[in-house]
């Protein structure tokens, strides 16, 4: 880090374009995490990615922009909730990770205050962050935290959590101000989640992963009746302002308590290393006996002048500290590896371990990913290895115990053959997955009626994967095709269904004959090709037939879809299997509607979002670029029609200048929304360019270029 007072340093280039990376993967994860509640990565990858970026803007000061995600909160609220701006910002906290680096933040607070301060410690509850708004003693607005600044209106949701307060009595509550917001947490116990997992798998819905998921997407709901089943839970912990006569964090605390808002009851005063490390400790290992989740303990300056004097940065307040706990660990011995079969025939060895209690519930499996991982850690039958749960959630063996393995074991080598139809295995080269490639293989077939029938899919409700399996079974299913063929009193004959259900069965089977071109595609389990690739697809080509026709260089033509993917869809709708699944479909009754691809201006047209746009979310510019006919691609080529960059544009940006696509700031894209049918950079009264900026835009004389060109 450079001295104060010294010039910065000169920037390397890749480290600037590794802030660039970084700032918008994080943005991105913030994105999944906060507004979507569908986390793609662990907690503690993601602190890696946020460790780095501030590793970075440390040693390169002139790096760090004002929405670096080590400067801002959380993400920006989405619709369909509508937006609402906090009293004050709420915060995110630093985190710690280790014992010394709790001791650093004790430093600072000591070198800062000119004295050791008592800390108040509380448990940091794995929920999500709320606002609850009184006027004259009135629950006038329940709020998310959104990127601190703004969130989600979820009053109706708020009301309907018994715990929380509808109305506070000035008389009874001493020095209630006219208007207070009060700052808490709302989850969801394990009790709830395991209830609430096991109606979803009776239903045959996908199961929530963690309670901090279903606590923020039982929030969420739209549907304020479906979050009062939930049965949510809150502690609160903070106000703005503070009450009158309130000076300290235990006295808000006890206010709170005493007011009627529900307090967590384990925190605690505490002075000096010993006591925080002694506490530290205890919920390393109570905290699995709790009720609920949390993944740390919140160290914060109790003093509240303290608090005042110690203030806060961008993101973050100096007074206080988020101590993680790292993952439990446990060991145990693999019994035996097992190799399952997925849907596109990707053979997975699985670990068989003994039973062992991790994080609060038994483990008996963990998946080993593939052959190379297995021989990288060089995991052997009768190991005893280290296990430990990845977000307390996805089983995870971490290390073998070298100094406990058995004599005479032996090392892992992925079968020859496929071990449930015998089909010998193959591993192209280059690739770390090993496959079945028998298409007809009784794994793959069940994999993938079970994928066709998936939400993102046909989203076929009570059609889960026991009753596919029955009827794999039976022999009565071979293909998707044959499930519209099922007559009820066929189904009833299956063992789990009775005359009613077999009934409704059938009927939720009928009621899609007719899906949208892209939950056709997608359910069609086509390699390489998830749901929003299905959904540029089909907005591309519109029909089935035109996409059925396209080779490997008209699938590429789409914005956002590279070679590999283009060669995917074009080999699949080429090969035998692709095109009698597809034909038995349609006789069958299947008919995708082609509505999906409506007309519009922007037809033919893939543009690209990258950094913030202070008006409108990401996921509402994009829904409006489909809306007009465009296509909202991921990445920049040059069949990009034009770049819209936001504040903080990072890699997106750079691209779209060196492949010379237009660009257009938030103001020109907004302009270019009000008049859809024009050209982004034409002229207007005699002005000049309303478009693309003068380094990238095109000669407006020249004409539009072509759709889907730069």
């Amino acid at each position: 880090m450079a001295e104060p007072g010294a010039a910065a340093p000169t920037v390397p280039a890749a480290a600037r374009r590794r802030a660039a990376e970084l700032r918008e993967e994080l943005a991105h994860h913030n994105y999944l995490y906060y507004v979507l509640d569908a986390p793609e990565i662990e907690d503690s990858d993601y602190d890696a990615l946020f460790r780095e970026l501030q590793e970075l803007e440390a040693s390169y000061p002139r790096l760090q922009t004002k929405d670096s995600p080590t400067r801002t909160v959380g993400a920006r609220a989405s619709t369909p909730f509508r937006k609402v701006r906090h009293r004050v910002a709420m915060y995110s906290l630093q985190n710690a990770f280790s014992l010394q680096e709790v001791d650093a933040f004790a430093s600072r607070v000591r070198r800062l205050l000119g004295e050791d301060p008592a800390l108040v410690a509380e448990l940091k509850i794995d929920g999500l962050a709320v606002s609850v708004t009184y006027e004259r003693g009135e629950l006038s607005l329940g709020a998310t935290r959104g990127d601190g600044q703004e969130g989600e209106d979820v009053t109706a949701n708020i009301r309907v959590i018994s715990e929380v307060p509808q109305r506070l009595d000035p008389g009874s509550v001493p020095g209630l101000p006219q208007a207070i917001e009060v700052r808490g947490e709302v989850y969801m116990s394990r009790e709830a989640l395991a209830e609430l997992n096991r109606a979803r798998a009776e239903a045959d819905l996908p199961l929530y992963a963690n309670c901090r998921n279903a606590a923020a997407g039982s929030l969420r709901q739209l549907d304020w009746r479906i979050t009062e089943e939930r049965h949510l839970q809150a502690f609160f912990y903070a106000s703005d302002p503070h009450p009158l006569g309130i000076r300290s964090q235990q006295d808000l605390l006890a206010w709170l308590e005493a007011s009627g808002f529900p307090v967590n009851p384990h925190h605690r005063s505490l002075r000096g290393r010993e006591e925080v490390e002694a506490y530290l400790e205890r919920w390393r290992e109570e905290r699995h006996q709790l009720g609920y989740q949390t993944d740390g303990v919140v160290l914060k300056v109790d003093a509240l002048s303290q608090q005042e004097e110690l203030g806060w940065d961008s993101r973050t307040p100096r007074w206080a500290v988020a101590f993680k706990f790292p993952p439990e660990e446990r060991e145990t011995r693999v019994r035996e590896i097992q190799v399952s079969i997925g849907r596109t025939g990707v053979a997975t060895p699985v670990a068989i371990l003994d039973p062992v209690l991790v994080a609060g519930s038994t483990v008996e499996r963990a998946t080993l990913h593939n052959e190379d991982q297995v021989r990288a850690k060089d995991i052997r039958v009768g190991d005893t290895v280290v296990l430990r749960k990845a977000g307390e959630v996805i089983p995870e063996v971490v290390r073998v115990v070298l100094e406990r393995r058995r004599r005479g074991s032996r090392r892992f080598h992925m079968p020859k053959a496929c071990p449930v139809c015998a089909t010998q295995l193959v591993r192209e080269e280059g690739e770390a997955a090993t496959r079945c490639p028998n298409p007809l293989c009784p794994a793959q077939r069940l994999q993938r009626l079970i994928h066709f029938v998936s939400r993102g899919a046909l989203d076929i409700d009570r059609c889960g994967p026991k009753v596919l399996e029955e009827l794999l079974q039976r022999g009565w299913v071979e293909t998707p095709a044959d499930l519209f063929g099922l007559s009820p009193e066929r189904l009833e004959q299956l063992s789990m269904l009775g005359r009613r259900s077999a009934r409704q069965l059938q009927a939720a089977i009928q009621s899609r004959r007719h899906p949208s071109l892209e939950r056709f595609v997608y359910a069609l389990g086509l390699p390489h090709v998830g749901e929003s690739t299905a959904r540029l697809l089909a907005q591309h080509f519109g029909s089935l037939e035109a996409l059925r026709a396209a080779d490997q260089e008209a699938a590429t033509q789409v914005g956002g879809i590279g070679p590999t993917v283009g060669a995917a869809v074009s080999d699949f709708f080429a090969s035998e299997g692709g095109r009698a699944l597809v034909d038995r479909l349609l006789q069958a009754g299947v008919s995708p509607s082609q509505a999906e691809r409506a007309g519009g201006p922007w037809l033919g047209r893939t543009l690209v979002l990258t950094g913030s746009l202070g008006g409108r979310t990401r996921a509402e510019a994009e829904q409006l670029i489909r809306q007009l006919g465009g296509s909202a691609a991921s990445s920049v080529s040059r069949k990009t029609y034009a770049v819209i960059a936001g504040e903080g544009a990072g890699t997106k940006l750079e691209a779209a200048r060196r492949l010379k696509v237009p660009v257009l700031d938030e103001a020109q894209f907004e302009a270019w929304l009000e008049r859809p049918e024009s050209e982004p950079w034409a002229p207007e009264d005699g002005d000049g360019a309303a478009g693309a900026d003068a380094e990238t835009a095109p000669d407006p004389a020249a004409g539009p270029p072509p759709a889907g060109s730069a």
